[in-house]
């Protein structure tokens, strides 16, 4: 089913649309809540939280790509859960790798994680984004939206660590470049 027709569904308050959010995007929603809290139960607890979130939001929302509207509320569910402490005594996940990372670009005093929500508030990383190739924007989101290993994305695309880790720190040098020439840092 295509995101029109879902949007659709959700706008006509149909139950249905929740089963087929689910079975469409479901899988990649509980990969990136998995990725965050490190534990299935809680994984799948915050897949149906954002399904609620979805449900509540579409009307009056309409969201371009239902896909990335679905990831990103599943996202900042987990990062709120994992905030709250609950993964942290369950042994993390790659959230503080990440953060550690991606602190390296963005010196402030707040924390990373606040300034990836006001990022993502302002459009930056959205405009950063469509500067870099399609490979290294795939790559960039897979480690930091998806926060997937390093060693997985290199095994995932068929490249060396090495590589992947090259391509992020660029990455993460031009949008800190890229931040202080918009004034954001």
């Amino acid at each position: 089913m295509n995101d029109e027709k879902l949007i659709g569904l959700f706008e006509a308050r149909s139950e249905r649309g929740i089963e087929e959010a689910d079975r469409a995007y479901g899988g990649l929603c509980r990969s990136i809540a998995k990725r965050i809290l490190a534990d299935s139960r809680d994984a799948e607890e915050c897949v149906n939280d954002a399904l609620l979130h979805v449900w509540n939001a579409i009307p009056p929302q309409k969201p371009k790509r239902f896909s990335a509207f679905f990831a990103a509320i599943t996202r900042n569910l987990a990062l709120n859960r994992y905030a709250a402490g609950h993964a942290a005594r369950r042994g993390g996940g790659q959230i503080p790798l990440v953060l550690d990372e991606l602190a390296e670009c963005i010196a402030s005093q707040e924390q990373t994680d606040q300034v990836l929500d006001r990022m993502a508030l302002r459009d930056a990383l959205e405009r950063f984004l469509k500067t870099l190739s399609k490979q290294h924007a795939d790559i960039f989101m897979r480690r930091y939206f998806s926060m997937i290993p390093v060693s997985e994305i290199a095994a995932e695309l068929g490249l060396k660590e090495n590589t992947v880790k090259s391509i992020l720190r660029r990455s993460r040098e031009k949008l800190h470049t890229q931040l202080k020439e918009e004034e954001l840092l």
